[in-house]
């Protein structure tokens, strides 16, 4: 693809619950192999405006494009299909089961196996569930969990189901990977190693990655551009250097006056 395409392409998405407008008239694109990141106050429509894009809503108006499909009336595992993941912003984990067997889990949707080879599990069905495993503890190791991968989720601390998670959206191969909050209840340490993991995703994976993110220091440090919500409304847009200084951020998203 021409790398002058936008990777996605967000086009007048606006979204109302009943009389409360989450959403109203967003536009923005997201370049191929950019770390784009949306902030803005609690409320501003951030996680509602992530659930557009993988299809868990419908947007009221506009549309998303990703690498030249309309997304906008597609379902969730048609969307991932194309090659978007996504984490969230509560942990959305099988918390019965191991770390194996959640990025296990995600490899689903590159099975190819029919039902009765993968019943029998001879031949293709047993190539394929080798070379998933393979891949699964390729990610095990890049995202430093070797020691937790036989490991109950539900037992783990935040900091490494948050890992986890993450591990799981790599599990299927994203070109585009949208992540709410990676590092909320994290410490210090922890959040470097998040976004030491994310940087190494989008540089050694080439994959794009929208982040919504309230530490405002970590998204200057790592953000190649920022969108800026408040109240569902785009107010700024621009590299990290322009928002810091932008009267409409510092209002409404720092609480302070120009």
């Amino acid at each position: 693809m021409d790398t002058d395409t936008p990777n996605l392409s967000v086009q007048g998405i606006s979204l109302s619950f009943g009389g409360t407008q989450a959403l109203l008239d967003v536009s923005f694109d997201a370049q191929q192999r950019e770390i784009l990141a949306i902030i803005g106050p609690n409320g501003a429509g951030k996680t509602s405006l992530l659930n557009c894009l993988n299809g868990f809503y419908r947007p009221s108006t506009g549309r998303s494009i990703f690498e030249g499909v309309d997304l906008t009336a597609l379902p969730p595992y048609r969307i991932a299909q194309l090659g978007i993941a996504r984490t969230f912003q509560n942990i959305a984990l099988y918390t019965g089961l191991s770390t194996l067997d959640n990025l296990m889990a995600a490899r689903n949707i590159h099975m190819r196996a029919g039902f009765l080879k993968c019943l029998l599990y001879w031949g293709a069905a047993h190539r394929e569930d080798i070379a998933h495993r393979a891949r699964v503890e390729e990610i095990i190791d890049f995202l430093e969990i070797q020691h937790i991968r036989k490991a109950i989720v539900g037992s783990l601390p935040y900091g490494l189901r948050k890992r986890v998670e993450l591990g799981r959206a790599l599990a299927l191969e994203p070109r585009l990977l949208l992540l709410d909050e990676p590092m909320t209840g994290m410490n210090q340490e922890e959040k470097a190693d998040m976004a030491r993991f994310i940087l190494d995703i989008h540089e050694l994976q080439g994959c794009t990655v929208l982040l919504i993110e309230h530490d405002m220091g970590l998204v200057m440090d790592i953000a190649d551009k920022i969108v800026v919500l408040d109240f569902g409304v785009k107010i700024a847009e621009g590299p990290p250097e322009e928002i810091r200084r932008d009267p409409a951020v510092i209002k409404a998203y720092l609480g302070q006056t120009a």
